[in-house]
């Protein structure tokens, strides 16, 4: 067998730089390149690995590890899950930093590779740097804490056992039912240790993707479900992207004449002009397809995890009738909400279900007119907010409605956290498939700089890229706009300061609060609480003090000026627009599940814990 002799860290860059996926037909290179923050945990075994390789990976220096996780995860999102980035961090704290950001991939369903350092597996010079030491158990590291966040995860004590650890990532990175994060973990000093390994590791490997077909039967018990039903709905969930569905969704619900209901990862499947797309649906979605949902006699849920936001915390849906038609290609989802389960790609199983009930002549009992009514009605509520007009100041709705009529068909936007997720998955208003990058399965606040900038380098060169985020999660993390800076690749960052983290301020209040803790203002010597003025922050120049651009927008013809102004610049640009707190969308015909406190020196308190309470015995249980 002929060898050759490298180091475990510069194997493994040799490997990732040969490995491809097949799909529909079509070959791609799988892993595009490596994030990476160096330290003494990795920078002299990965690092040298990675300064010396000749091979066609791309090396993209993070400015923090959880920001340099969020735009691999966005880019690996955007490009529909065929292509990532890989990350590499030192030991101890920059590991850990990257725990919150392997969370966000995992629950959302993204594959990405971690690459963190760990202390030496000789244990000769233990206690290192950055050790953490159990007295209890001397095999545990920092690198544990992502074993729950992890879809596989490994530590390579020896450099032989890459073989089998770099066989096993490929194998859970590429299965769409499967990935997510995949962490392993790199002692520092096996980084660097030789081994003859077999050239034939080395090989180009094609892991194909292939998608999953459903069974007869199975086809057949959906086609019976749905066709002894009247009033279905859809809830079009990621899936439909994630198998280039949205054309056959389209079909399938103007053949059958179904209403679709969007959740935040499907959201763009159908352009919002569709006739029988209602909008968002759940916890944050439109009058339109809640009211829908409410009557349902059916829900076919399609490439989603059905989460609390979804369904209303299973409380949407009122029908004594209602039942479940799951489509997934995991069965772990596809069972949820007791659902009858069609385990399949979302393309194949609509095809298949789309021929089999136009041979039934299948047709939903809808009037068309009541529902182009929903739709027409609702059409108005969202032209209500985006021409509201405050004296005052400028509406949180408004400002995001110039920013819709102004960025182009084709533009992405990027958002996590705050009220912004829920005004946009109401208000927005997309044409294009894949422009709207929203993380809110783990709804990470830090997520919407970061996840521009992995948009943005999964997009075609004609596409602008914006991030909308609030003050609170821009000053939890923003680093990565330097490296936007730094690889060219330019972004507008929408940020919209409304003095505190007034998404969860609202909620607080709505359950009977005062409000506590949640906005950015000056303590008061009078309570010695945060309860005077408001800061003035000026992030404008913070933008600036970076090498971006930056300007500031307090009315709606400083923030039309303001986004001319960004889009002629080649450099990442920061608009500070002020709002009002408080000024979002409402809620419509839904409810979302809260621990409220059942005992309360506020009555208020009580009497919110009484309604939730009453909503709660509503819901459904499974």
């Amino acid at each position: 067998m002929k060898t050759i002799r490298l180091t475990m860290a510069q194997a493994l860059v040799k490997f990732l730089d040969n490995q491809y996926v097949h799909f529909d037909g079509e070959e791609r290179k799988f892993v595009k390149g490596v994030f990476g923050i160096f330290g003494h945990g990795n920078v002299t075994g990965i690092g040298e690995a990675l300064e010396n390789h000749k091979g066609e990976l791309t090396y993209i220096q993070g400015k923090n590890e959880q920001g340099m996780v969020h735009a691999a995860t966005a880019f690996a999102k955007q490009k529909n899950r065929l292509e990532i980035y890989a990350c590499t961090t030192s030991i101890g704290p920059g590991a850990l930093n990257m725990v919150t950001a392997a969370a966000t991939a995992t629950v959302n369903r993204i594959p990405v590779l971690l690459l963190p350092g760990d202390i030496f597996a000789s244990r000769q010079p233990d206690p290192v740097l950055q050790q953490i030491e159990d007295p209890r158990d001397y095999t545990v590291s920092s690198n544990d804490a992502f074993k729950p966040v992890s879809k596989y995860w490994d530590c390579i004590s020896r450099p032989e056992q890459l073989m089998t650890a770099a066989l096993n990532a490929m194998r859970v990175l590429t299965d769409p039912v499967e990935t997510g994060a995949v962490t392993l973990s790199m002692p520092q000093d096996v980084q660097a240790e030789a081994y003859d390994y077999p050239v034939e590791f080395f090989k180009k490997r094609v892991h194909y993707i292939e998608r999953k077909i459903p069974s007869d039967e199975a086809v057949e018990r959906a086609v019976q479900l749905i066709s002894r039903k009247k009033y279905p709905v859809i809830i079009a969930g990621g899936g439909v992207h994630y198998s280039f569905a949205e054309k056959e969704l389209a079909q399938f619900a103007e053949e059958f004449q179904i209403p679709v209901g969007e959740t935040q990862a499907g959201k763009s499947a159908l352009s919002w002009k569709h006739p029988f797309n209602m909008g968002g649906m759940g916890a944050n979605g439109s009058l339109a397809s809640n009211v829908l949902a409410k009557k349902a006699d059916l829900v076919i849920a399609i490439g989603t995890r059905l989460t609390d936001f979804s369904t209303s915390s299973k409380w949407a849906f009122e029908n004594p009738e209602v039942e479940f038609l799951s489509i997934n290609v995991s069965g772990f989802d596809a069972m949820k909400m007791e659902s009858q389960m069609l385990v399949a790609d979302a393309k194949i199983a609509l095809e298949k279900l789309t021929e089999e009930l136009k041979n039934k002549s299948y047709q939903s009992d809808y009037d068309l007119n009541r529902l182009k009514d929903l739709k027409d009605e609702w059409t108005k509520e969202v032209d209500h907010y985006y021409s509201q007009t405050l004296e005052s100041g400028l509406s949180q709705t408004r400002v995001i409605g110039e920013i819709n009529r102004f960025i182009g068909e084709k533009d992405i936007i990027t958002c996590a956290a705050g009220s912004m997720p829920g005004d946009l998955l109401r208000l927005w208003r997309t044409t294009e498939p894949k422009t709207y990058n929203m993380e809110y399965g783990f709804s990470c606040m830090g997520y919407e700089v970061a996840g521009a900038l992995g948009a943005k380098m999964a997009a075609d060169d004609d596409q602008e890229v914006y991030a909308f985020v609030g003050d609170g999660s821009y000053l939890m993390l923003h680093s990565e706009l330097v490296t936007s800076i730094q690889e060219k690749k330019k972004i507008t960052v929408l940020l919209l300061d409304n003095n505190g983290f007034q998404c969860i301020h609202g909620l607080q209040v709505g359950q009977g609060s005062e409000g506590f803790g949640n906005e950015f203002r000056y303590r008061s010597e009078e309570d010695n609480r945060l309860s005077g003025p408001y800061l003035d922050i000026d992030f404008a120049a913070n933008a600036r003090s970076m090498g971006a651009k930056g300007y500031t927008a307090r009315t709606i013809d400083e923030l039309k000026k303001a986004l001319e102004m960004a889009k002629q610049e080649t450099v990442t640009t920061l608009i500070d627009i002020k709002v009002l707190p408080g000024t979002g969308s409402g809620t419509y015909e839904s409810w979302w599940h809260l621990g409220v406190a059942e005992v309360s020196e506020s009555p208020k308190v009580e009497q919110a814990h009484t309604v939730m309470e009453a909503h709660k015995s509503k819901a459904r249980k499974y």
